[in-house]
């Protein structure tokens, strides 16, 4: 079985390492998809997201990392792909993911696999995480530590407006 976790992981966080270490857990083998999602303006570039994943699951087996900047569907079935992995925070987060996994099955067959997120992890975004790192607050222990090093230093090279 092939197993992919997808999604734009920009930055990647505690949540997502947790949600990849219990899908490794469950498959075996898991390969975290780096995707585009056109409707963020991303801080990393997509070589610095993989860098960065790469890093943080760097001492947990089985997971592998890969970028696609097309469709799922196109990717799964270009990689034999069979089975996604998503976490899950609360019900927004079902309610966004349920007609994506439902489309993604009907255009090629393959189950989505919902993992319900670790509560301690369950307020945890990217968003937020970026949001935090932005106006100078810690996001130690919500972002893995490589990934916390690399979005402060994002932000301290960028100049501020008041």
């Amino acid at each position: 079985m092939r197993v992919v976790c997808p999604g734009s992981f920009d930055p990647v966080t505690m949540g997502h390492l947790d949600i990849f270490r219990r899908a490794a857990d469950q498959f075996g083998e898991v390969t975290v998809l780096v995707t585009v999602n056109p409707k963020k303006q991303g801080l990393f570039t997509m070589d610095e997201r993989v860098h960065l994943i790469e890093e943080a699951v760097s001492g947990i087996p089985g997971i592998a990392v890969d970028t696609w900047s097309g469709l799922l569907v196109d990717y799964t079935t270009q990689n034999g792909v069979t089975a996604l992995v998503k976490g899950l925070r609360s019900g927004i987060d079902y309610e966004y993911e349920l007609p994506m996994a439902q489309i993604n099955r009907r255009l090629s067959g393959v189950d989505t696999f919902f993992l319900l997120t670790d509560p301690k992890y369950g307020y945890i975004s990217s968003t937020l995480c970026k949001e935090v790192a932005r106006h100078g607050g810690d996001v130690s222990g919500i972002l893995p530590p490589n990934v916390a090093t690399a979005i402060r230093a994002k932000f301290s090279a960028a100049p501020t407006g008041h």
